[in-house]
């Protein structure tokens, strides 16, 4: 049970929400890390872990990001970043790519979210609002695909209100997906049981229940 004053007194930063996340995936797990922030991960898995990271744009054995004269302009992510290869990475068509995602050979992904609700369920593909501009990729194959499915995100919008939420209000990538939230303030896991707070930073477990409207267990 966590105390309302455990935890760190500042909200973690996108890195350390991308190292704690990275140190939470088991070793020897073949991992998607979806376009923006979750691509951060990739920076912070140990060496040795034998972690294997998957791109849909189809590459398998994908590094941390390229810098400087690393820098090659044929080899990026699904997200367009410059990449670095491993030893032993592989290169093959992007249909081959989203039939390893949808075939379930994928033991985690962490993709960015527009909201998830205390149940799982995803929504990162479209807020509904007007003028608003979709942008599926394979969110919906890989929500549906993995194993297990972490979401990366701040826990509330520039407006304030909470991205966690009792039930979805934006259009739905996959139900009952998503097992674990990082956010910037807290982490939770989510589920049939609702949502589970396992650590917060820079606030209460207080000020959170009274912001998000949920019972975290």
């Amino acid at each position: 049970m966590i105390s309302d004053t455990s935890g760190p007194r500042t909200p973690r930063t996108r890195h350390e929400i991308a190292a704690a996340i990275a140190r939470d995936i088991p070793a020897g797990s073949f991992v998607n890390l979806g376009i923006g922030q979750p691509t951060l991960v990739a920076d912070h898995l140990a060496p040795g872990s034998g972690i294997v990271l998957h791109t849909e744009n189809g590459m398998l054995g994908m590094g941390p990001a390229a810098h400087g004269d690393e820098i090659d302009p044929d080899l990026t992510n699904a997200g367009k970043i410059p990449v670095t290869e491993l030893a032993g990475a592989a290169y093959f068509h992007q249909a081959d790519s989203f039939a390893m995602m949808r075939g379930g050979h994928l033991d985690v992904c962490v993709l960015g979210a527009f909201q998830v609700s205390q149940h799982g369920d995803l929504a990162n593909w479209d807020t509904g609002a007007p003028g608003s501009i979709p942008g599926v990729g394979g969110a919906m194959d890989l929500a549906i695909g993995a194993k297990q499915v972490f979401v990366m995100m701040t826990l509330f919008a520039k407006d304030g209100t909470p991205k966690l939420v009792p039930s979805c209000t934006y259009p739905l990538t996959g139900l009952a997906c998503v097992s674990r939230v990082y956010t910037d303030v807290a982490t939770f896991e989510v589920g049939d049981r609702g949502a589970r707070l396992v650590e917060v930073f820079g606030t209460t477990r207080d000020e959170l229940t009274t912001r998000l409207g949920l019972d975290l267990g």
